[in-house]
């Protein structure tokens, strides 16, 4: 078998499909996790029953896999069901923009662990476009089905847990020449989030940190902006009507503005990603911006125009302007409707964390104000 630097973080090839679903169908974890999220008061001693039941089903479901485009055919039917069920509907623009014979890297706001990446990659396909290959952070795959099932699904893994210095450089340049590759050379378009972790508080901003990354990979000859034009940026502003997560955020928020820090329970994250799929987001847009094809110098420039893309392009709701109201500023009237269902969904937030959950919704209607798409306007 063919190997490259890139085995230990690439997505599985096709020929690796069937051995590693056979492998994640026959993980006991995997099946214990399955029948807890769909009967969570289900008695232990009941587990191992259920799991020959539920191993049969996903068998089925999967019997027709046999590579990644028909591993993502299932979850598909998965994503359908799910956006019928707790969304109001997704919208999509900006994809005129686009080649679909070209490879790009997506770089996109954060506000939900895989619905962001999950929702590009439904725009696209819907669209005539292949999907992506996902950056996620290994953090979040602390149980090995789960590393499996991601990268099934076209995922690649960022490694964060390094400490030392020297190692948290050469896991850096791993991970901007896979990049690199997979855009320049496989022709494979690439999501990644403008930060590491989600903006809880409703503002989004690029991380600079994640534009040097990228630029590791560059060869000392080529000037910085011919490098950035050769990995055909696009900026993308994804919108929830309701965050599923709002509370939970606000909560955070909370805890570190009155104690200074908050701690994570230990599986947070997977909670979070489980109420992200299953919770009620309302209405959701993705909103494709322009590929960055400009002389841009330095990883500044690169950031503060993906900033000015996603914010602009960030399709505003009435749960955003109503919390901007309930906070002071002057905003659109709403249609009492929406105003109905925005006093029902605040008053289920504990009063303590509801300043931060107000301002959680009214952040981007602040961001596009100071923007210069607004002020272009």
């Amino acid at each position: 078998m063919n190997t490259s630097p890139f085995d230990d973080i690439r997505p599985y090839r096709d020929e690796e499909v069937p051995t590693v679903l056979a492998r994640v169908l026959a993980d006991k974890e995997f099946l214990d996790a399955l029948v807890r999220f769909r009967f969570p008061s289900l008695p232990a001693v009941l587990l191992k029953a259920l799991r020959p039941i539920v191993h049969w089903q996903l068998k089925k479901q999967t019997n027709t896999v046999h590579d990644v485009k028909s591993f993502q055919a299932v979850i598909e039917n998965y994503m359908q069901r799910m956006i019928t069920s707790t969304s109001a509907g997704l919208t999509v623009s900006g994809l005129e923009n686009l080649d679909a014979q070209q490879a790009y890297l997506f770089i996109s706001n954060h506000r939900d662990i895989a619905m962001d990446p999950a929702f590009t990659n439904w725009a696209l396909w819907h669209n005539g476009m292949n999907t992506v290959r996902i950056a996620i952070g290994d953090n979040l795959l602390t149980k090995p089905f789960a590393s499996d099932l991601m990268r099934l699904n076209k995922s690649f893994l960022v490694k964060r847990g390094e400490t030392a210095p020297k190692k948290i450089y050469v896991a850096l340049k791993q991970l901007s020449a896979y990049i690199h590759h997979s855009i320049v050379n496989e022709k494979s378009s690439v999501w990644i989030a403008q930060r590491e972790g989600r903006a809880k508080d409703g503002l989004d901003r690029t991380e600079e940190a994640i534009i040097k990354m990228f630029a590791i990979s560059k060869p000392k000859e080529q000037a910085f902006a011919d490098f950035v034009r050769e990995l055909n940026i696009v900026p993308v502003s994804i919108s929830y009507e309701w965050d599923p997560c709002d509370v939970a955020k606000a909560r955070e928020l909370y805890e570190k503005a009155t104690h200074g820090s908050y701690q994570k329970d230990t599986h947070e994250d997977v909670q979070s990603i489980a109420a992200g799929i299953a919770g009620d987001k309302g209405r959701v847009h993705v909103s494709f911006g322009e590929v960055l094809r400009a002389d841009f110098d330095t990883p500044e420039a690169v950031a503060a125009e993906i900033d000015r893309q996603v914010i602009g392009n960030y399709k505003l709701f009435p749960s955003n302007y109503l919390a901007a109201k309930a906070l002071g500023d002057e905003t659109p009237l709403q249609n009492e409707f929406f105003a109905q269902a925005f006093d029902q969904r605040f008053a289920n937030c504990p009063e303590q964390y509801r300043p931060f959950w107000l301002t959680m919704y009214a952040n981007p209607v602040r961001s596009f104000r100071e923007s210069s798409f607004c002020k272009k306007g």
